[in-house]
């Protein structure tokens, strides 16, 4: 049974940082890409980052470029994102996901079928 577990938000002004972390057990880790979405209230739920099983590509949603950075410990089984310079938009629940098919990066939401929990993150301005 793969298992996604989310921590590491909360309240953060604007222009301060966050690191969001997702631990994910049930299977080799390392064989797996790994995503980042989010859904802020009113809207539906939409693409932060993605990154591929080695940690070697990376994408990102035009919104978050240059501010997050998604990244992967496999020996912690956790994915990482960075969240810097952020902004009251970025308020949304954040949600890793991870895909069945081993070696693939999914680029829509459909090629996700595990799902964390999710984890608050509100921005004040």
């Amino acid at each position: 049974q793969v298992q996604l577990v989310e921590s590491g938000g909360g309240l953060m002004q604007a222009g301060g940082s966050l690191r969001l972390s997702c631990v994910a057990s049930g299977r080799t880790f390392s064989m797996y890409g790994m995503g980042w979405f989010r859904q802020a209230p009113g809207k539906e739920r939409e693409f932060v980052a993605r990154i591929s099983w080695s940690g070697e590509n990376t994408f990102y949603a035009d919104s978050v470029k240059g501010r997050f950075t998604i990244s992967r410990d496999n020996a912690k089984n956790t994915v990482y994102l960075q969240m810097n310079s952020l902004k009251p938009e970025d308020t949304a629940v954040y949600y890793c996901a991870a895909p069945s098919v081993a070696y693939s990066l999914p680029a829509t939401q459909n090629g996700y079928t595990y799902w964390g929990q999710g984890t608050q993150v509100t921005v004040s301005s």
